[in-house]
């Protein structure tokens, strides 16, 4: 039987220095938003004649009168371009048909002229009060997830003392990949220019329930343990349900994160950041659920936390009374 609990510390420090890392970015860059949680425009072209680099395209859409322009590649001679709401421009939410003549088709001639054939692949644009709506609900879904899990696992181990603990430290564990996830989003925001869009929550929300099942398969088999022999050290009960579920989780994410690589590699660039999500979201949560969710519930159920309070509290008593 491996000792996780007796190492509860490394495992902790381990993830918060990620956890930390991620909150940093969050609070220097914070997540681009895509289209969706903010007005504007967006198209997809691809150039057919000559090869365009993305400063040029930058330029030719300051000569066209769009220096706001947002320019991120997303193939060979492939861009994706964002600007400010264009006029004329069908809705995200305004169903199909021909896109009517507007400002979009004076920035394809503009790139035309400039530039050669050229394909444009989409176009979307979506006013101020649907994007605000649309971060709104998305807001609620990320939040009603959390608290719906939170009371079914406190409901489906009531039987244990202090049931809700169970609850928390799974809430705890998909906070710790959700942030992890969107640090890492920030960076890239940053540095390589990726919005986030309604796939993103999709693929947090998808996070979040993977995250959570691996935690109760544990959490299942310590109730098992704790049920059966009330006596036992509730750490040795941690840690004979870790390395009983251990080969199970390290299989199952094992399977999923190699179907993700493999959907990367071939996939298409509308799906890769959604992909991307997932395949971090679920290394994060496999670990989660051995060194976060699993170890807090140790230390809370040890008073570990309580122990440290008093401790620093003991030193910052003492150090009062040296001065």
């Amino acid at each position: 039987m491996l000792d996780f609990a007796g190492k509860r510390w490394w495992y902790l420090g381990f993830s918060g220095v990620f956890f930390l890392a991620a909150l940093a970015a969050l609070a220097v860059w914070g997540l681009k938003p895509g289209i969706e949680f903010t007005s504007g425009s967006t198209f997809t072209i691809e150039f057919k004649e000559r090869t365009v680099t993305q400063a040029e395209l930058r330029q030719a859409m300051r000569d066209l009168g769009h220096p706001e322009a947002r320019v991120q590649q997303s193939g060979t001679n492939t861009f994706i371009v964002r600007t400010n709401e264009l006029e004329n421009a069908p809705s995200l939410t305004g169903g199909a048909g021909p896109v009517p003549p507007g400002e979009i088709d004076d920035i394809e001639r503009g790139l035309q002229e400039r530039f050669g054939a050229l394909e444009r692949k989409d176009f979307a644009t979506v006013s101020g009060s649907v994007s605000s709506e649309i971060a709104r609900y998305a807001t609620l879904a990320v939040i009603a997830a959390a608290v719906a899990i939170l009371f079914y696992i406190w409901l489906a181990f009531r039987q244990l003392p202090k049931a809700w603990r169970y609850g928390a430290c799974a809430v705890i564990a998909l906070v710790h990949d959700a942030v992890i996830v969107m640090g890492l989003f920030a960076v890239l925001g940053e540095f390589r220019g990726v919005e986030v869009d309604t796939a993103f929550i999709t693929a947090i929300l998808t996070v979040i329930g993977f995250s959570v099942h691996d935690t109760i398969v544990v959490f299942d088999r310590v109730r098992e343990m704790v049920t059966r022999d009330p006596y036992i050290p509730f750490e040795e009960s941690v840690n004979a349900s870790l390395t009983e579920t251990l080969a199970r989780s390290i299989n199952t994410s094992l399977v999923v994160v190699l179907t993700i690589v493999a959907m990367l590699l071939i996939g298409g660039e509308t799906i890769r950041n959604f992909l991307l999500v997932l395949l971090v979201g679920i290394v994060a949560g496999t670990y989660s659920s051995i060194g976060v969710a699993s170890q807090i519930l140790v230390a809370w159920e040890n008073r570990d936390f309580a122990k440290l309070w008093r401790k620093m509290r003991g030193q910052q008593e003492l150090a009062a009374e040296a001065a």
